[in-house]
């Protein structure tokens, strides 16, 4: 695997390396052992799945606050999306700043996302679909989340989403 740091600390972007031949390629999505030479969070406790039949869907942004909070390792299968990642951590040089990846099954991208940060995608194409691994139990008590178009952070996004969750559309202002 192939790990590169973003240009906020802790993000980073992980490319497959294609072992292949005339049948196809073999490629690891996930190694402890690599991950744990970076220095990076081995331990996960879920993988989830999610599935967006419509263009222009967003999830998120959520986070789970301390002691709860998660490292995500995100990749998406099918179709195409946008990851959003915004740095939440205070003490952060980079608090408060966004990136995006953009990550699709053609790409065979993973992102890496620390503890600290609000997360969510909007997918890029129709018939999306995203896996993750999760490294903390969901916690309803735990969740938070920010609004996408909070004018906290000024995310640009390539196009107006289409479908937003009434949870998602309602998180209130960002106030630290």
């Amino acid at each position: 695997m192939l790990f590169t740091e973003t240009h906020i600390p802790g993000v980073y972007t992980l490319d497959i390396e294609k072992r292949g031949d005339e049948r196809g390629f073999f490629a690891r999505t996930f190694c402890e052992k690599e991950l744990e030479l970076q220095g990076l969070e081995t331990r996960f406790v879920q993988q989830n799945a999610s599935f967006s039949a419509q263009k222009g869907t967003l999830r998120g942004l959520h986070f789970q606050r301390a002691p709860d909070a998660e490292v995500k390792l995100i990749r998406c299968v099918r179709g195409a999306i946008l990851d959003l990642a915004i740095d939440l951590r205070p003490e952060s040089a980079t608090f408060r700043r966004w990136i995006t990846l953009e990550l699709t099954a053609e790409n065979r991208r993973l992102a890496y996302i620390p503890r600290g940060f609000a997360h969510g995608f909007m997918t890029l194409t129709d018939d999306t679909e995203v896996s993750y691994l999760v490294s903390a139990f969901y916690k309803p008590e735990a969740e938070g989340g920010v609004r996408w178009n909070d004018p906290a952070f000024g995310l640009e996004l390539p196009f107006e989403p289409t479908v937003v969750s009434p949870k998602d559309a309602s998180w209130p202002d960002f106030s630290h």
